[in-house]
């Protein structure tokens, strides 16, 4: 083995480091000088000093033998630990000399012993002396080899003594070293440091000349510093057909020479640093994100990686964790740490933490360590964590791979953990972390919390078969009535969310049974069976009834969140106006309301004032359900609450400008998409075709197979969508079976009104297409009816002009006009009625002959489709404008030419590099502004992120 990089005398004898050029050879140059001077009649003393694994012995063994070529006579002996015990052994060794009698003499004869038999072997020619690992010799010889350093100029032949000494920092405080109580003048050190990066790439090379350079980069982190340890590696990696890859784990290595050599070290360091060492082992698997599982159990965080979540709690320094574990003082500690990294077997990473130089290393470390030790360093790493103030999710990844604590602060510390990853959206993570928290000794009622809000996230993955028995389990135990209440929720959510309404709808009955004594639970009970009743059109006619006669036999016992759903139900029917729910439902919201049913409360207003129009309100409801929910917690309203989220940005900014999001399982090479469509995906189907994305629309809507969908309130609403889609290439046919479908459905859930889908109005269009006047008059009359009751602008108007296109002539006109003055009223989110009106109205003008009234109201309408981001309504409007005899050509809708002038001004600052909300602050605009009209700027400049903004904006480029 070759010696990495060393140090050389000076003039007074201090070690003097070497330079990059000559590191191999520094060692064996030095005692090859030392050897000439013996032969030449100077003997002396050189010490080679290094840490485990430098190269000492091999300078050593190197030496010996240039010295029995220069004709010098050579003794030779190597300390062990086994001489420690037994007075001059190793000495006697040296000189070939039989192991002292018991009780032959004391201390004094033996060394005068020695000395006559070193003289004698000295005889008048030159000799060598080679001591290998002095620290290791027992003390008398350690005594008489110093006194022999310190008298070789009394001696009668030249001797030159060379001795290796490890002068690695360990924790325990080792000896003082050989050349402690001699004269510097006397002592020639030659010190040898760990391999540099280049003298390492070198050996590689000489063993395998043909390596990669990152193969051999990689074998020398895994070497970390250590001549010994790159050896080891190599001899075993060396395959006949080329070079295996340098993997992580010392299972994958054979003969085994590296996981040898990194226990010799280990045994060379003492007990109290090996255990040091493999606690920091244990402690870098953690931080690495294996927790010793031999594959990630969390967030994985490589050396190079990003840092994980913030942990709140203060941050504990390695070396008192270690000192703690260990029982070692913790400035040994530091000076350990500080020494390894130095030698490179340790290494920072960006957090300051000192990890090991390679995994590999690491593993090997911990090799045949068995499994209890591990669990039990853990435990110890975690209550001392806990000692002092670490964070919780630190403290709980030492305890995921051990067993059961047993004590009270364990399940805390894991339940905390998991609620912090779920507030960071880490829903794996926070799984992890409650499945260890179930293994500890807990009661009955902890249980049941902790097993449904385990059952819930495993629910909530749709791969996963774990959730539901874990909520049945939790159903079974005993505990706080509202715990059960919740686990009941929960799995009726999930039960439903899989087409299986009844089984949830029964699932809470069982519970209901239970609570007859308890009219607050009865309350959440029922009003949760409403809306998982959803799934089942024959189920929710039944719960609605129930609900309505339990609402006039005693009414004192229905409380206002079922109330609520009673108004839904009356709005939904077409029995209720705007103003009547929402002065119903801003009483209601004033009522006191039980924590258990707050959320259907808010839940259900929020729907109802999405309808109103009431967008601002609706707004603020669902944000307060979704705020006092149980993060992480299944919960019938939960889903609910999402989709009027996604309604109420539709309403505001209309399908034109609402941001179109494909989800992934439709982002495939096929054309096709997994599951049921639901609300997301018609809102997504409608903004692709407002868009004028019309191969998009059409890929995206035939991707779904329904014929064996199972029926729901979104089908229903996919189902609208597509008959939108359909209608707008011409396909009136199609469009008019999906509307009727969606009609017959609606109709079947008792949903009359049109303010959840107007598809009459949607279905008299396409038999106005088809030649069918009459029906559609019929239909348009119908929905007319209903929107009067219900009264908001935006139904109203819609459907006053539906009629009047369908009625003709001046009749016709009047309600087109009436339609526009109605829709201007309306919020914004209504723009592309008021276009579609316009668009009625314009030509309906034209029928009459009155082209320039026609022409000025399609002007007005074209304007506010290019603002309204309306591409097919834009398209219509300019075919209207040919048939009124406009002569000037149609406004660009693409490229710089066609932006606004709000939409140039923002995507001018976002080209400069301003976010969205500093913009927002510059133009003092509500920050989703902003992001509506860059989506509209990406898709008139046909482009897809900020940066390609400053070319695709041209000369308009700041």
């Amino acid at each position: 083995m070759s010696v990495s990089q060393h140090a050389r005398p000076g003039p007074t004898g201090r070690p003097v480091r070497a330079s990059g050029q000559d590191q191999p050879y520094e060692a064996v140059a030095l005692l090859a000088a030392h050897i000439a001077r013996a032969r030449a009649g100077t003997g002396g003393l050189v010490v080679l000093r290094g840490a485990t694994g430098t190269g000492r012995t091999t300078a050593l063994e190197e030496a010996r033998a240039r010295a029995a070529a220069d004709g010098l006579r050579v003794l030779h002996v190597r300390c062990s630990p086994r001489d420690a015990g037994t007075p001059f052994a190793v000495a006697r060794r040296l000189l070939d000399l039989p192991p002292a009698a018991a009780g032959g003499g004391g201390e004094r004869e033996r060394d005068e012993e020695l000395w006559c038999a070193l003289r004698a072997a000295a005889g008048r020619e030159a000799l060598l002396v080679a001591v290998d690992d002095v620290h290791r010799a027992d003390a008398p010889s350690h005594r008489w080899l110093v006194e022999l350093a310190r008298h070789l100029d009394g001696l009668p032949a030249p001797v030159l003594l060379v001795v290796t000494e490890r002068t690695q920092y360990d924790v325990d405080p080792p000896r003082q070293g050989f050349a402690h109580t001699l004269p510097p003048a006397l002592v020639h050190t030659c010190t040898l440091p760990p391999l540099t990066e280049e003298t390492a790439a070198a050996l590689i090379r000489a063993r395998v000349p043909d390596a990669p350079p990152s193969w051999a980069k990689e074998c020398a982190r895994a070497a970390a510093g250590s001549p010994l340890l790159l050896c080891a590696l190599l001899d075993d990696l060396d395959a006949p057909d080329g070079q295996q890859p340098v993997p992580v784990t010392t299972a994958a290595l054979y003969p085994g020479a590296y996981p040898a050599a990194v226990a010799w070290w280990l045994d060379s360091a003492g007990r109290v640093t090996t255990q040091v060492a493999r606690t920091l082992a244990v402690l870098d698997e953690d931080w690495d994100g294996t927790g010793g599982s031999g594959g990630t159990v969390l967030a994985p965080e490589q050396h190079s990686g990003e840092p994980q979540p913030p942990d709140p709690g203060d941050p504990v320094e390695p070396a008192t964790l270690l000192a703690r574990v260990t029982g070692a003082a913790p400035a040994r500690i530091t000076g350990w740490l500080t020494a390894m990294t130095g030698l490179g077997l340790l290494t920072q990473d960006h957090a300051g933490r000192p990890r090991y130089a390679h995994p590999l290393l690491r593993d090997a470390v911990l090799a045949g360590v068995p499994e209890t030790w591990r669990h039990a360093t853990r435990r110890a790493v975690a209550e001392a964590m806990l000692h002092h103030g670490a964070g919780t999710s630190a403290i709980a990844r030492q305890l995921l791979p051990t067993g059961p604590v047993g004590a009270d602060w364990a399940p805390d510390v894991l339940q905390d953990a998991a609620h912090h990853a779920l507030s960071e959206g880490r829903c794996e993570d926070a799984a992890a972390f409650l499945r260890r928290a179930l293994a500890e000794p807990l009661p009955d009622g902890r249980r049941l919390r902790l097993l449904t809000e385990l059952g819930s996230l495993e629910a909530a993955r749709e791969d996963s078969a774990a959730g539901i028995p874990r909520l049945t389990e939790a159903l079974r135990l005993p505990g706080d009535p509202q715990e059960r209440v919740r686990a009941a929720f929960a799995l009726g959510t999930v039960l439903a969310a899989r087409g299986r309404a009844r089984a949830a709808v029964d699932v809470l009955h069982t519970v209901y049974d239970q609570f007859t004594d308890r009219p607050d639970l009865v309350g959440a009970l029922r009003t949760a069976s409403v809306l998982l009743a959803d799934g089942d059109q024959e189920l929710r006619r039944d719960v609605h009834r129930l609900l309505r006669d339990a609402a006039a036999r005693t009414p004192e016992l229905i409380g206002p969140a079922a109330r609520v759903l009673l108004v839904r139900h009356g709005v939904t029917a077409g029995l209720v106006s705007a103003g009547d729910a929402m002065r119903q439902v801003r009483q209601l919201l004033t009522e006191p309301v039980d924590p258990l049913t707050e959320p259907f409360l808010l839940g259900t207003a929020a729907a109802v004032a999405q309808w109103a129009d009431a967008l601002d309100e609706a707004d603020r409801l669902v944000e307060r359900g979704l705020a006092g929910e149980r993060p992480g917690l299944l919960h019938p309203m939960h889903e609910a609450m999402l989709h009027t989220r996604a309604d109420i940005a539709a309403a505001r900014v209309g399908h034109g400008r609402l941001p179109v999001r494909i989800p992934p399982c439709c982002e495939g090479p096929r054309d096709t998409c997994a599951g049921t469509p639901g609300n997301l995906h018609a809102h997504t189907l409608l903004a692709l075709v407002e868009q004028g994305r019309p191969e998009e629309a059409r890929r995206f809507a035939d991707g779904f197979d329904l014929r064996d969908a199972p029926p729901s309130w979104e089908l229903n609403r996919f189902l609208y969508a597509r008959g939108v889609q359909r209608a707008s290439v011409g396909d009136h046919t199609g469009a008019l079976h999906d509307f009727l479908e969606c009609g017959r459905r609606q109709a079947a859930r008792e949903v009359i009104s049109p303010v959840v889908t107007p598809w009459r109005t949607a279905a008299a269009e396409s038999r106005i297409a088809l030649g069918h006047h009459r029906e559609a008059l019929a239909l348009a009359e119908e929905e007319l009816r209903l929107a009067r009751v219900w009264g908001t602008p935006r139904t109203l108007g819609r459907a006053l002009r539906v009629l009047g296109t369908a009625t003709g002539g001046r009749r016709g006109l009047e309600l087109a006009e009436e339609a526009v003055r109605l829709l201007r009223d309306a919020p914004a989110g209504a723009a592309g009625e008021l276009v579609a009106a316009l668009l009625a109205q314009g030509r309906q003008l034209t029928a009459a002959g009155e082209r320039a009234r026609a022409r000025a109201c399609l002007r007005e309408a074209a304007e506010r489709a290019e603002q309204a981001g309306t591409v097919r309504q834009s398209a219509l409007v300019e075919e209207a404008l040919r048939e009124a005899g406009a002569r000037r050509p149609a406004a660009a809708r693409t490229g710089a030419a066609s932006l606004t002038d709000s939409e140039r001004r923002i995507a001018r600052l976002a080209a400069e590099g301003r976010t969205n909300a500093e913009i927002a602050d510059l133009l003092h605009l509500a920050r989703r502004t902003v992001e509506t009209h860059l989506t509209s700027v990406y898709r008139k400049l046909g482009i897809r992120r900020r940066g390609e903004l400053r070319p695709a904006l041209g000369q308009d480029a700041p």
